[in-house]
């Protein structure tokens, strides 16, 4: 009897051995059903919502579009050519945050003036149109609604002010503070003059500001406190830039609500009003039956949550950044990459999490190694010429579902296993799909928006950690 439970014994351990080391298993490939490109839907309306928690406490939810549903040239455009229009704001994006990298590197312990006209005021900021997603909120008492670019990547809140010295067009009238009961300039001595990186001061002790992106794009003007409405939800005394003289193609927007980690983004600004917390969930942009959001306050954080802990980078402290340790591809970390490759220096290197960057870029090491990874499990699939970026593509006309490696993405304290239509993307209606990764030069690295599709992403700053969860955008 004990010779035969010994023998089960045995029999069961290499069974458990055999599936547990099997070079194939069903975490290592997942499976893809292809669907076409699609054109851009138009968004009807922004329908904010106002909930309260059990505590009382106030809890702000809105509508996300992407910039594709408010464009009116976007219902003209072909699929391909919408998507070859994103690549390139993406890139310009991409190639504004590695300025401010590189910037932040030869200006360390220097101060940030660039040239006499704007000596004495803020230049932060990234690429003109520096985000892809939108929501609709209300400035000043009584409110003047306008379509806001919400972008994770820049710090001051700001929109266009009449009277206008250079305005671009947008789709609502500009904002005039004059006929807003709110509305109050900072002085040059107050402590939120002096939150910006180089506060300016006019003739009569007023603070200046002005925001200035990586393509050339401004905003200049006065730096003042004003009431933000989110439907019935009001927030007082926001500091805001007013600008007069703006340069720039924000498509419609009157101006951006800052998500950054800086002191003067909405976020931190009304920390004490929402638990400084926050989180977003993005949809494909071609989705139409559920939109994409933003919450803040309590209700954001979601228990499915996996966290990994937020670096401080004080040259850079706008940005979220976060240790990447490696990236595993088919069910095993891809050789060739190292913790090394991400690492957080004072010149701005490291892995950001960015809502404005579309494409994740990864060093370029790391990135070939990710990519040839992907290609040796994908030897089945027939390769096509490369589209815009991206250098790995396929010919997959004809065919309604294939098999592709697993991508995970290895964080500190958190492995974050990426849907298969996060990464292998629709470029044309025709079949063509191509790896949704690319590299770059520098030593930044961007998680982008692609990747982040589906996932709540939960921005916790009172506990310092920024979690993925999974269950898609409810």
């Amino acid at each position: 009897m004990a010779d035969s439970i010994q023998s089960f014994a045995l029999l069961l351990l290499l069974t458990w051995g055999f599936v547990f080391s099997s070079p194939i298993s069903a975490s290592e490939y997942q499976s893809l059903v292809l669907r076409p490109l699609a054109a851009a839907q138009q968004a009807i309306s922004f329908t904010p919502l106002q909930l309260d928690s059990e505590s009382g406490e106030n809890i702000l939810a809105l509508e996300l579009h992407h910039i594709d549903h408010i464009s009116s040239a976007a219902l003209n455009s072909t699929p391909t050519a919408l998507f070859e229009k994103r690549l390139q704001r993406d890139a310009a994006r991409v190639k504004a945050l590695s300025t401010v990298a590189a910037d932040n590197a030869t200006a360390a312990g220097q101060s940030r003036s660039r040239g006499a006209d704007f000596s004495s005021s803020v230049i932060s900021g990234l690429a003109q149109g520096s985000g892809e997603y939108f929501t609709r909120l209300g400035v000043g008492t009584p409110p003047r609604y306008a379509y806001m670019v919400l972008d994770t990547g820049s710090d001051v809140v700001w929109l266009q002010c009449a009277p206008c010295k250079k305005c671009y067009t947008q789709a609502d009238p500009v904002f005039d503070p004059a006929k807003s009961k709110s509305f109050a300039q900072i002085r040059c001595e107050s402590p939120l003059c002096r939150q910006l990186d180089s506060p300016g001061c006019d003739a009569t002790k007023l603070c200046r500001y002005q925001v200035s992106y990586g393509d050339g794009s401004f905003t200049d003007g006065e730096f003042a406190t004003e009431t933000l409405t989110f439907r019935q939800t009001t927030v007082p005394n926001v500091a805001i830039g007013c600008g007069h003289d703006n340069q720039g193609l924000f498509v419609g927007a009157a101006g951006l609500l800052g998500l950054g980690r800086g002191s003067l983004s909405f976020p931190s600004q009304a920390g004490q009003r929402f638990g400084s917390k926050f989180s977003y969930c993005l949809v494909d942009r071609s989705a139409t039956s559920k939109p994409s959001s933003i919450v803040f306050g309590e209700t954001a954080v979601s228990r499915r949550a996996v966290y990994t802990p937020l670096l401080q980078n004080k040259g850079m402290d706008t940005f979220y950044y976060v240790e990447l340790l490696g990236i595993s591809v088919g069910g095993s970390p891809v050789s060739g990459i190292k913790p090394s490759m991400f690492k957080v220096d004072p010149t701005g290197n490291g892995v950001i999490v960015d809502s404005g960057t579309s494409v994740t870029r990864l060093t370029n090491r790391a990135y070939i190694a990710m990519r040839n990874a992907f290609r040796n499990g994908t030897t089945g699939l027939k390769l096509s010429k490369g589209f815009s970026l991206f250098d790995t593509c396929y010919d997959l006309s004809g065919k309604d579902e294939v098999k592709v490696p697993t991508v995970v993405l290895n964080f500190k304290g958190a492995n974050v296993s990426l849907p298969a239509s996060n990464y292998l993307i629709p470029v044309d209606s025709a079949g063509k799909f191509c790896f949704a990764f690319a590299g770059t030069n520098g030593g930044l690295s961007i998680i982008g928006n692609i990747q982040q599709q589906g996932f709540r992403v939960v921005f916790d700053l009172a506990e310092s950690k920024v979690g993925f969860a999974t269950g898609g955008c409810q």
